[in-house]
């Protein structure tokens, strides 16, 4: 009885570090505090005894952090934090562990690879797609795959098989499936990262009136995001007056 209580108080224990994790994350990615942002997945990526979990986990965060390094032009952080996270994403597939979010994890690192050298484009963008394909493909009710296969479908050129129609169809659908768990994407950056893709998709695609309404939705689901509240949608709304 002494062994399984402490078996259980050890468990409860780590799930609340995880849980910890990952409110922090969201608050970073709501309040723009990337630096506490790296400073979490530092001290992550130098634990030495990472369980399976607490390294997918962290490759979701350095995923994070990679795209927002893509997204304000600090190309060398990128790279560092791409070496990083392919090695962890290769340890996972060595161990077979988690497969659909691993390739979907592979297909969105090779975007990023891409987005450091257009040049490798044709070579590892068919890379990206079949990763994006195959994580789809291990689990059909995993929506970060269909995220992938979205980002692969909107930044492909139509001679190599993109389709911005089509990714708007794979977004919306990693939407739909994160939405049926409406107590899972509370406190989950990922949703909120899903919502802002998709607006700033509509307004690549000169389509501002979804954008503001996704916007809109956007702060009705989490009205302290200050990227979209302070910088995003009320750029939109300048363009719309114009």
């Amino acid at each position: 009885m002494k062994f399984l209580l402490t078996f259980i108080l050890l468990g409860l224990l780590a799930f609340s570090l995880q849980a910890s994790n990952q409110d922090d994350v969201y608050n970073c990615y709501v309040n723009n505090r990337m630096p506490v942002w790296k400073s979490l997945i530092d001290q992550l990526n130098s634990k030495s005894d990472k369980s399976n979990e607490l390294l997918l986990e962290l490759v979701n965060y350095q995923y994070g952090y990679i795209g927002w390094c893509l997204e304000k032009n600090r190309k060398d952080e990128a790279l560092d934090y791409l070496k990083l996270a392919d090695e962890n994403v290769k340890r996972l597939e060595s161990l077979k562990f988690e497969l659909s979010l691993v390739n979907a994890y592979k297909a969105a690192f090779y975007g990023y690879h891409i987005a450091l050298s257009k040049f490798s484009a044709p070579f590892i963008g068919p890379k990206s797609s079949d990763c994006a394909k195959r994580a789809v493909q291990l689990d059909p009710n995993q929506p970060f795959g269909y995220i992938q296969l979205g980002n692969v479908k909107f930044h492909s050129p139509s001679l190599m098989g993109g389709s911005k129609t089509e990714a708007f169809v794979y977004y919306l659908k990693a939407k739909t499936m994160m939405e049926k768990n409406g107590t899972q994407i509370r406190g989950d950056w990922n949703y909120l990262s899903l919502l802002v893709t998709i607006a700033q998709a509509y307004i690549a695609t000169n389509n501002l009136a979804s954008a503001k309404l996704m916007y809109e939705e956007i702060l009705k689901f989490e009205p302290e995001f200050t990227w979209v509240r302070d910088d995003l949608y009320p750029q939109l709304l300048k363009k719309m007056a114009l």
